[in-house]
């Protein structure tokens, strides 16, 4: 049986509050969870992993539009630019999670919002947008709050279950972890097939729990 592709879409906080260590731990983060997120992918070999990576700033735009599979993805690093217009980024991937031009035969699709501050334009309405799609209500949807500063409200509403809560990522070593996880622990709840809607997608609550992450007294703050 031919492998069904399971589209992992990153959403980046590139606003200038995320420059300096943030923006730089950040790209190391994402650069060092390919691998993993390779091996993820080899112990599901019905699933195909594609990945893609939406910035936004006081523009939203495609970082990695072409949807790459992960054996062939190479991570290009991030640079700060102005405001916070998350609800650009997600009109952009809504349009994405149509079909077309996501394949009916799709795995559900991961989301994964990382940032650190406040939204600085309509992202309720960027939000509708995604909810409603069909693949953008089946979506694994996970969410990182870098800093105190991060509007943990809006994750939660991003996030869409109650029963999940953002991770908290409040220093270098909880980011790296915070990525990592997203990294793993998302692909393999969208790589498992359910049965029930006719597309093998589920429109059951995601079963998957965050952890808490620790962190060490030695690490810096942000």
């Amino acid at each position: 049986m031919a492998n069904r592709p399971v589209h992992f879409i990153w959403l980046l906080d590139c606003s200038f509050s995320m420059q300096g260590e943030k923006i730089a731990k950040l790209n190391y983060a994402i650069r060092e969870a390919v691998p993993e997120m390779r091996s993820v992918a080899h112990d599901n070999p019905a699933a195909q992993l594609l990945l893609r990576t939406v910035t936004f700033s006081t523009t939203a735009q495609w970082h990695h539009q072409t949807p790459v599979p992960v054996d062939d993805f190479t991570w290009q690093d991030v640079q700060v630019d102005g405001m916070t217009n998350l609800g650009e980024a997600l009109h952009l991937v809504a349009r994405e999670l149509q079909t077309p031009p996501m394949p009916q035969r799709a795995l559900k699709p991961v989301l994964a919002l990382v940032s650190d501050g406040v939204p600085t334009d309509d992202w309720k309405a960027g939000l509708k947008a995604v909810d409603a799609t069909p693949w953008g209500r089946k979506a694994v949807r996970v969410a990182i709050a870098i800093g105190a500063d991060a509007d943990r409200g809006v994750l939660q509403e991003f996030l869409g279950n109650p029963e999940l809560q953002p991770l908290d990522a409040n220093s270098p070593k909880q980011l790296a972890a915070a990525i990592r996880w997203a990294s793993t622990a998302a692909v393999k709840a969208a790589s498992q097939p359910v049965a029930g809607d006719g597309s093998g997608v589920s429109t059951a609550k995601q079963s998957y729990a965050p952890p808490v992450l620790d962190d060490d007294d030695d690490d810096d703050v942000w």
